[in-house]
C-alpha cells in the first residue's frame, strides 16, 4: 500500500520517513518488511563520485540506493526499477516528499520485473542499451533458509534459483557499451556472480565488507563493465568497526552519508 499524501513527512502505523546522507534525501519506506540500510548506502557508494549518465536501480525497493547516488552525483539521472507493486508505490511516494523535490525530475519509478527476458524486458519498459550504468542488491537468502511470514520482506530477500544469471542477463542487455554495473551480495555468493558475469562484464573490482578486523566478511561488493576483457582484482577491504567494535569507522560513516566512494573515485 502506498504511503497517504498526508503522511509524507510524518511516521504512521504502516510506514516510516527516515532522512539519509544526514537530510540530503528522504526514504518513506513500510515500517515492517523490507526496509533500507547500509547495504544500500554501499551499493550507491560503488558508483563514482563523477558519474553523469542514466543509471537503472534493479530490485530499488522504496529507492534508498538510486536516490543516494542522485545524492553523491548531480549529473545523474536514475530509473527505479522494483517487481513489488506495493515497493513501487513506496518509491513513488518517496519521490513526492518535499524533501526531495531536488531530485524528482532526475528519477522515475518503473514497476518491472528484472527476470524477464527479449521482448517482454524491452515491452516492460527496459529497453536494450539504455542505461550508463546499473546497481543491483539481488535477494540473498537461499531458498532452504529460515522463512520469513512478511511477504515483502521475503520477496526482496529470498533467492530463487538462477536468479544472478537472470539479473545480470538484463543488465548486460540494458547497458550501454562499457557500462557499468554494481552488485552488493553475501560472500557465499561470490562463485554464481563471478560465473554469471563470465562472457559479459570484465574488468571487475571486487570489495569485501567486514563488521571488524578480525571478522570474516559478511558482504561482498563487485563493480565491472560491460564487454570490458581485464582481470577480477581485489581492492582493499571495508571494515564498518575499529577493533573494539564500538561505533561505525570514519569511512564507513563517509560512506554511510554520501561523503565518500566505495572504490576511492
Amino acid at each position: 500500500m502506498m504511503a497517504e499524501a498526508s503522511g509524507l513527512t510524518s511516521d504512521t502505523p504502516a510506514h516510516t520517513v527516515d532522512a539519509f546522507h544526514r537530510g540530503r534525501f528522504w526514504l518513506v519506506q513500510p515500517r515492517t518488511g523490507h526496509r533500507a540500510g547500509m547495504d544500500a548506502m554501499m551499493l550507491a557508494a560503488a558508483v563514482s563520485s563523477g558519474f553523469s549518465g542514466r543509471l537503472a536501480d534493479f530490485g530499488a525497493g522504496a529507492g534508498a540506493a538510486g536516490l543516494a547516488v542522485l545524492s553523491r552525483c548531480p549529473e545523474a539521472q536514475v530509473v527505479l526499477v522494483e517487481r513489488s507493486t506495493e515497493m513501487a508505490g513506496f518509491a513513488t511516494t518517496t519521490l513526492a516528499h518535499p524533501g526531495n523535490a531536488h531530485l524528482g525530475n532526475r528519477a522515475s519509478v518503473l514497476t518491472a520485473d528484472v527476470t524477464l527476458s527479449g521482448r517482454a524486458r524491452t515491452q516492460a519498459g527496459l529497453a536494450d542499451n539504455s542505461f550508463d550504468f546499473v546497481i543491483m542488491n539481488p535477494p540473498f537468502n537461499a531458498a532452504q533458509d529460515r522463512a520469513t511470514p512478511d511477504p515483502l520482506r521475503r520477496q526482496a530477500h529470498v533467492m530463487d534459483d538462477g536468479l544472478f544469471e537472470s539479473w545480470i542477463r538484463s543488465a548486460a542487455a540494458v547497458a550501454k557499451p562499457r557500462g557499468g554495473l554494481a552488485v552488493i551480495a553475501r560472500p557465499e555468493q561470490l562463485g554464481d556472480l563471478l560465473y554469471a558475469l563470465s562472457g559479459r562484464f570484465g574488468d571487475a573490482e571486487m570489495l569485501a565488507v567486514h563488521p571488524r578486523p578480525e571478522a570474516a566478511a559478511i558482504r561482498i561488493v563487485v563493480r565491472a563493465a560491460l564487454g570490458a576483457r581485464g582481470k577480477l582484482s581485489i581492492r582493499p577491504p571495508l571494515m564498518l568497526h575499529g577493533q573494539t567494535g564500538d561505533g561505525p569507522s570514519e569511512r564507513t560513516e563517509m560512506i554511510n552519508n554520501g561523503l565518500a566512494s566505495l572504490f576511492g573515485d
